[in-house]
Formats: C-alpha cells, structure tokens, sequence
C-alpha cells in the first residue's frame, strides 16, 4: 500500500489492465504526444498528463493519437469493442461530447439491446468534469446526469485515488459501455492505494462516515467538500451519514435507502446544474421509498442554474462549499422548508 495521487493511481490502473489484456488500448488527443516532432516522444499524456510514461511501455500501436474529432475517434472505439477489443477512449472535456452524443446515445448504448444480447460493447470512456479551474463555461460543465438518463451504459464517479484505481479496472473488464468521469480536482489528491491491481464492484456505495443525526449524499469531488464539512457539524454537536454513490449507473439505492431511513433526515450535494440533476433523483428516491422515515423537506445543494462562470470570484461563488453544506444540514435538522440556493 502507497500514497499515490488519483492521477498515478488511473495511470497506473491502465497499465495493469493493458499488461493483464492485449486487447486493451488507449485512444485520445495528445495522449501520445510528439509524433512527427523532434525531441521526447512521449510529449503530453493527455491534457492532464495521466497517461504519460504509457507510450514506452506499450508503443504507438497501443496508445493511439487521434484527429481532433470526438465523433471519429469514438465511433472508433466503439467499432473495435464491437469487434472484440477493449478499448479506453479519452474524451478530453466531458463539454465535448455535445460534438459525438450520437454516437453515445444511439450506438454504445444501445447495441447489445439490439443484438438481443448477442454482442458486446466493452468500451470505456474517460473523461474529465468539474469547475474550479477558470476553465470557464465550456470546459467546466458538470454532465454526467444526462447520461444516467440513457440507458445501458455503466457511469462511476470516483472521489479519490483508491476508489479510481479500482473502478477503472472494474469498467476496462466489463462487457457494458462505460462512461469514467474524473473530477479535474481529484487528479492531485492523494489516498493509499494498493500496489497490485484490484477491482471494485459497480452498485456498492461507500459509507464514509456514519452518524444519526442527517444523511448527507454527494457524489464525485463534492465528496470531498462534504468531508470538509464534518469537523464544522461536529462542532454544532450534529452527527452526520456521509454517502458516496461511487457509481450512479448502477446506483446503490439499498444503501442509500438504509442511510436515510436512519437518520430520518437528507441533504443531497451534487455539482450538477440543479435541474434534473442526481440530488434530484436521490431526493425523489426519498420521497419514494421512505416516505415515512423523513422528519423534514430534503435539502439540494446544487450550484445555481447558470453557465459555470470564468470570473474566479464567481466561480469561487458558484460553486458549493463546506459552509453551503453545513447550511443544509442545519436546515435539515430544523426542518423547515426553506429555498436552498439551487431551487
């Protein structure tokens, strides 16, 4: 067991399933780099450099450059897993897919529906999500909603090194259509992280704390804001459940179901626009299956429903933070229903 940064821990969960499968192999922009250009070969590794190192240990023929052209290098990978590769697609900026959701919402979704099972499409999608970077409006989109909306593909959301590791092994093995998405801050943060290659099955939620008081669901990076959050409720003598989905597609409902029916009280916390976002599905879910159980109105804690601003005092505004978290909380233990800032 190490200290590794999610970003190693990714790099190095690609390497152990390209090592453990030959039919495993990397496409994306720059993940190679320097190709028909002096000097170091493998030049970028992606936009955050996470595959870097890869191209010397695996060569060109396993991790690919492409064209900037979603729709092309997708519908590549796709073809191959149809074909009986494994193939790992890096979509630079989940923002992109607006350029190539065809090809996500009516072919890697749908074909073993349509094959009545008969074929597979064993393709992952890694791709990166999130504000905080200045990156503005078209590169900091939080999406991962609209694609638990469609059906047959798989979704994770790790919200640190350990659980990014394993998840990914996890979707390069599985014969589903998976979407990887990695919260741009999470790349530099760090968790222990075994050295062998292991996997972490899809539908498990992690409880990581656990307290009567109030549930608090987040998912991806918000995770961690939540962490932030515990020490300040513990101060106010509030003890709370903290719940990381880990995937959203399958969704750990038991889990969750179980948490709220404990507390009797829930706060969602979710980067998404509010609208139709995963706190609404988990609020919903709430409603539907412990009615009885709630003591007062769950909370949403969304960023507003507005383009992701570049300003970085608006950004920085934008954003859900600790202090919006412990607001929620104790609107919650109140119970009275009062508009959250994502309403």
């Amino acid at each position: 067991m190490s200290i590794k940064t999610t970003r190693d821990a990714i790099r190095e969960a690609l390497a152990s399933e390209m090592e453990r499968d030959a039919r495993v192999f990397l496409i994306g922009e720059d993940i190679a780099g320097g190709m028909g250009a002096p000097g170091e070969q493998d030049a970028w590794g992606g936009v955050f450099g996470v595959t870097k190192g890869l191209l010397a240990r695996f060569g060109r023929e396993r991790v690919v450059d492409t064209p900037i052209s979603e729709t092309a290098f997708l519908g590549l990978g796709i073809g191959a897993a149809n074909a009986g590769l494994r193939p790992v697609v890096e979509i630079m900026f989940v923002d992109f897919f607006g350029v190539c959701f065809d090809q996500v919402l009516n072919n890697m979704a749908k074909f073993r529906y349509m094959y009545g099972g008969q074929g597979a499409t064993p393709i992952t999608v890694r791709t990166t999500y999130g504000a905080g970077y200045g990156a503005a409006g078209q590169h900091s989109q939080t999406l991962y909603p609209i694609f638990a909306h469609i059906p047959g593909i798989k979704i994770a959301l790790p919200s640190n090194a350990y659980d990014a590791k394993g998840l990914l092994a996890a979707a390069i093995r599985d014969d589903d259509p998976v979407l990887f998405f990695e919260h741009k801050a999470i790349y530099d943060q760090s968790a222990e992280v075994p050295d062998e290659a292991y996997a972490l099955p899809f539908g498990e939620a992690a409880v990581i704390a656990e307290g009567g008081d109030c549930c608090v669901v987040a998912f991806g990076n918000m995770v961690n804001v939540a962490r932030q959050a515990l020490p300040l409720l513990e101060q106010e003598g509030i003890a709370v459940t903290l719940v990381d989905p880990r995937t959203i597609a399958p969704l750990d409902v038991d889990t969750i179901v179980e948490a709220i029916e404990e507390c009797g009280r829930l706060v969602v916390v979710d980067e998404a626009s509010p609208v139709c976002s995963m706190a609404s599905e988990i609020a919903a879910l709430a409603a539907t299956h412990c009615p009885t159980a709630l003591k007062a109105p769950v909370v949403k804690v969304n960023p507003p429903a507005v383009p992701v601003p570049f300003s970085p005092a608006l950004e920085a505004a934008y954003l859900p933070g600790a202090a919006d978290i412990v607001a929620a909380v104790k609107r919650a233990m109140q119970g009275t229903p009062v508009r959250t800032r994502s309403a």
